[in-house]
């Protein structure tokens, strides 16, 4: 794979909007889901997967309009989500009410796992969230609260087994051999911790305004062992401004994924692993993918804000991020 198809422009990006269980109730049949690298977790044969190649960790977003909301579900692995574009609440807890936090452009959230969460636009234009799924095959799939299930087949959907979903209104069975997905029952839910907003806030929200000065001088690592939210789930994110980028070569031994958050930004590559060397420029909402191994630098391109997230793989096994 030739290094311009390791970039997933913004304006390129494939929604799929028949991606999960509740794209036909209302209130979230508005929602674009997009795969950027990794299989993702879609239970729909329509999602496009952008770059397909193995990381250590999935890509994906999240596109919604004013008052659309992605319903109460988990995943087996971590699940951190920046805003790209818009305002945004996030909301968790077995019905959605434990506890929630409002996120601006910029900032991040480490969403443990072990809880229902959901999310929605409020703001008052399209907006889009940018999502980091732990592990290469994302936790084996979605886990629904048993609400977000039963509303979605009264609307026509019905999720097999199989991890598929089944449209009554297009005609479509259950093959034979396969069942409804089960809902949790009562013990697994009784099971589930329900921490609160203060509970969570300070060790799994960062603020962007915040982070633009602490990286003023060096990159400071966001999510990681030394990050300001302390955690391994299977991958590093750091954040780099103006200030903190550098024209030194880098590699690493697992591919890195470059996503500018603000500004437009200078990748260079030397020549390395078959690839000759070369140069591209992101703007904000483009995913890069830099192959295991090959040195690059980044920095911005032109005057103004400039703002880039960096993710690369650790090799740990994608666990659990809450241990309240």
């Amino acid at each position: 794979m030739i290094m311009e198809h390791r970039i997933v422009r913004y304006g390129d990006l494939q929604p799929c909007k028949t991606a999960f269980i509740d794209a036909h109730t209302p209130g979230s049949d508005q929602k674009e889901n997009f795969t950027i690298i990794g299989g993702g977790v879609s239970e729909s044969p329509d999602q496009h997967v952008h770059i397909g190649l193995p990381h250590g960790f999935n890509i994906g977003a999240a596109g919604q309009p004013p008052k659309c909301r992605n319903s109460l579900h988990d995943h087996h692995t971590a699940e951190a989500f920046f805003v790209l574009k818009g305002r945004w609440r996030f909301f968790w807890g077995r019905y959605g009410d434990a506890g929630e936090v409002v996120l601006e452009e910029g900032d991040i959230f480490n969403i443990p796992t072990g809880i229902f969460r959901g999310f929605e636009n409020i703001g008052t234009d399209y907006g889009m969230i940018m999502a980091i799924l732990g592990g290469d095959d994302a936790g084996g799939g979605v886990m629904w609260a048993p609400q977000v299930i039963e509303d979605a087949a009264d609307h026509g959907l019905v999720l097999g087994d199989d991890g598929k979903l089944y449209d009554t209104k297009r005609q479509q069975k259950l093959p034979k051999g396969v069942a409804p997905m089960p809902v949790m029952t009562d013990d697994d839910l009784a099971k589930r911790p329900e921490p609160t907003t203060a509970q969570v806030l300070p060790n799994h929200v960062a603020r962007y305004w915040d982070m633009m000065a602490l990286a003023d001088r060096m990159p400071v690592q966001v999510i990681g062992e030394r990050g300001l939210l302390k955690d391994k789930p299977g991958f590093e994110v750091s954040f780099i401004t103006r200030g903190s980028a550098t024209e030194a070569r880098k590699s690493n031994p697992y591919p890195t994924v470059l996503m500018p958050m603000r500004g437009h930004w200078k990748v260079r590559w030397d020549a390395a692993r078959g690839l000759d060397a070369g140069e591209a420029t992101l703007a904000p909402g483009d995913t890069m993918s830099v192959p295991e191994h090959t040195p690059h630098s980044v920095v911005p391109s032109m005057t103004g804000e400039a703002s880039l997230y960096h993710v690369v793989a650790t090799g740990d096994p994608a666990g659990h991020t809450w241990t309240g």
